[in-house]
């Protein structure tokens, strides 16, 4: 029996008092923090770059989960490993390097991981999952905060759960979009839940642990 881990997306947080914000999350029992980093290239929208995340970083031991929705990451994945990432989670459809990129993030003893859009083939993560910490499915199309859960991921959990099990691999499963109270009995084949409008709308505590359901 096992209860999922909660990363509160600091996408959804007030972004005039970040520090502050993640004490309250901390306190309010988040297990990982999660930062959406977006370059306005590969998704619409602009958000947080590696100097917000350095500066954070000495205000909490808590994990950073840091997920790159950008355009070639391998050109950028040093700022955010110096910048304090314990794990950085990169788009399939995003680069052509991406062994490069978990070769890279393993010798920087850095846990590394891969997502996709809801519309890519799960298919396509196939050469990467024995070499993934965390298999990150997308539950909203990746760029903006406050979508609604798409119910037609769900095959994509089971399915990662379903190969972890007869390859032996060791991956977590992490979804994000969409997430509360109502949706997340849904996924119970997955381990880690970002939530970010559910979590920063309401009373943190109450949100994640409202979260921390058992799930299998």
């Amino acid at each position: 029996m096992s209860k999922f881990l909660v990363a509160p997306s600091m996408l959804s947080s007030d972004f005039s008092d970040l520090n502050a914000e993640i004490k309250k999350i901390d306190e309010a029992g988040a297990d990982w923090i999660h930062w959406d980093v977006m370059d306005g290239h590969f998704v619409p929208n602009l958000t947080f770059g590696a100097p917000v995340i350095k500066k954070t970083r000495k205000c909490t031991d808590t994990f950073f989960d840091v997920h790159l929705m950008i355009e070639k990451p391998e050109f950028f994945l040093n700022d955010f490993v110096e910048a304090g990432s314990d794990q950085i989670t990169f788009h399939v459809e995003s680069s052509t390097k991406i062994k490069d990129c978990f070769d890279y993030l393993r010798k920087k003893g850095i846990k590394k991981g891969i997502t996709l859009r809801p519309g890519t083939d799960l298919k396509t993560l196939d050469p990467y999952l024995a070499d993934s910490d965390v298999i990150l499915v997308m539950t909203v199309e990746p760029g903006f905060g406050g979508q609604s859960f798409m119910e037609d991921q769900i095959e994509k959990i089971e399915k990662l759960k379903e190969i972890r099990e007869e390859k032996g691999y060791n991956y977590l499963i992490e979804v994000d979009g969409g997430v509360s109270e109502k949706t997340a009995p849904l996924i119970k084949s997955a381990d880690v839940l970002v939530a970010g409008s559910y979590v920063f709308k309401n009373d943190y505590k109450t949100a994640i642990d409202s979260l921390k359901i058992i799930k299998s």
